[in-house]
């Protein structure tokens, strides 16, 4: 062996490339704040990634074997194939999506390595886990298992595979109790190191499966981008205690990375929502439901306006402030430039322009913030909502596209919604409010929105994308 080959297998060597490599990490986590250095963030973070993927093949016995590199190769190229198309080719709309499959990947793969731990002990004649540091392995394979299968349900339902309500069996809570009790009890005995090991290791791998499907099965679509962010906490911690089980630095740091960051944006999107985590691991709130016009109640709230193209964008052209609203419904009709080319025309004609960004409006955390960088929209006209809703007593015209739930006064009106308490867009304090919808059906929260009868309310129907262009072409000839 060269003196090159043993310096690069030294384990301080090693251990300098994990340090490079985690610091890189936190580094890129850094420029994720803003989207003007997120690309870079990303890349800066990709490249420790790297680093740590060549550290960990410079690990004496990880390429021991006759087959071991092989199947290292054949692993990365799968990846790579795809990975890659799959980051590069999915729609902006569809991101919530890949980034809950995504992260059940992870999770799978937790748990898959704490079977193949097990199997590696056991065969080699190990007998009690917990003289082994075996414990983590364990954590890693039930909360690894969860992550899996609730991130599938996650995506089914984002993808509309799966019905968007709550899908509640009877006895929920006891079942998922004795499903974890399960768990617990698998780990305890596999721990003792007991015979008959395998039917205990898949007894924890199957009743983990099912308590992922069964926990994430009765929330409702309305909790899914917090439902997202606490999954990806839970791959975050599972890769973590595979971390310490197999000695690996990258991974112990980068889940705990991971594992801290999904925690407190979890926490934080919550209070957003005016929602304790138990509450929506609980379920019940929110599903795709379309609800019509005449929804029980809705009949006394009054008539709605309608308007056109030309009166929108008379109003918006004369204004002295104009707040933009987005939501999930500029997602879905992919109308983030088309917004963009609205708001330069407004600027053009002295109008200031501003947006209003829930930190729940989408599917996913910093959906809004991420399909509006695509479009180049200024990063200083985005407006959090504690800092924009002051703003709306100031405001001529809101312009609300596809923004439902996050807009709806019942969150401060009405005590019997089931949204009452939920921070949201004040846009009703607005001198006059449009909003861009296809119909009158509800949002993913299955409930119906006085705004849209309020008498300065005015509906504009149709395909967000192409009724904004519509409102462009008019604001550009008056």
């Amino acid at each position: 062996m060269s003196v090159a080959t043993i310096f690069l297998q030294r384990t301080n060597f090693i251990d300098a490339c994990y340090i490079v490599a985690f610091s890189l990490f936190i580094y890129g986590m850094s420029g994720l704040t803003g989207p003007r250095t997120a690309v870079r963030g990303n890349m800066i973070a990709a490249v420790g990634m790297a680093i740590a993927i060549i550290a960990t093949l410079l690990t004496p016995h990880v390429l021991s074997g006759s087959s071991t590199p092989w199947l290292i190769a054949l692993g990365l190229l799968i990846g790579v194939a795809v990975g890659v198309p799959a980051a590069r080719n999915v729609r902006m709309t569809a991101m919530p999506q890949m980034v809950a499959l995504f992260n059940g990947v992870g999770g799978g793969a937790v748990a898959i390595i704490a079977w193949i731990e097990y199997r590696h002990h056991f065969a080699s004649g190990g007998g009690v886990w917990i003289e082994k540091s075996q414990i983590p392995t364990l954590f890693a394979a039930i909360v690894g298992s969860i992550s899996f299968w609730g991130s599938n349900i996650a995506f089914g339902k984002l993808q509309e595979i799966l019905p968007g309500r709550p899908i509640k069996l009877p006895g929920q809570t006891v079942i998922n109790a004795v499903l974890f009790v399960i768990c617990l009890a698998s780990a305890i005995v596999l721990a003792a190191g007991t015979h008959s090991q395998g039917l205990f290791i898949l007894g924890i791998l199957l009743a983990a499966a099912i308590l992922g499907n069964m926990v994430v099965l009765p929330i409702g679509g309305a909790d899914m981008p917090v439902v997202i962010s606490l999954l990806n906490a839970f791959t975050g911690l599972s890769a973590a205690a595979a971390g310490i089980a197999l000695n690996n630095t990258a991974m112990i740091v980068a889940g705990m990375i991971v594992g801290a960051s999904g925690t407190i944006l979890t926490n934080l999107m919550a209070k957003a929502m005016n929602r304790s985590v138990p509450a929506i691991v609980a379920g019940g709130f929110g599903g795709a439901i379309a609800a019509p016009a005449g929804v029980p109640g809705a009949e006394d709230r009054g008539p709605i306006r309608s308007t056109s193209p030309q009166d929108v964008a008379i109003q918006l052209s004369y204004a002295r402030q104009v707040v933009i609203a987005p939501g999930y419904g500029m997602a879905v009709a992919q109308a983030q430039h088309a917004v963009r080319e609205l708001e330069k025309a407004l600027e053009a004609k002295g109008v200031t322009v501003k947006f209003a960004i829930h930190p729940v409006a989408g599917r996913m955390p910093g959906h809004m913030n991420v399909l509006l960088a695509e479009a180049d929209v200024p990063y200083d006209l985005l407006r959090e909502m504690d800092e924009i809703n002051p703003e709306f007593g100031r405001t001529d015209v809101t312009l609300v596209i596809g923004a439902n739930d996050v807009t709806n006064p019942a969150a401060k009106n009405e005590p019997g919604s089931p949204i009452y308490g939920m921070p949201i867009l004040e846009v009703d304090q607005s001198g006059s409010v449009i909003v861009l919808k296809r119909s009158m059906a509800s949002g993913f929260a299955g409930i119906d929105n006085p705004l849209f009868y309020d008498p300065k309310t005015a509906m504009l129907f149709g395909d967000a994308k192409q009724s904004v262009s519509d409102i462009t072409s008019e604001v550009h000839a008056l």
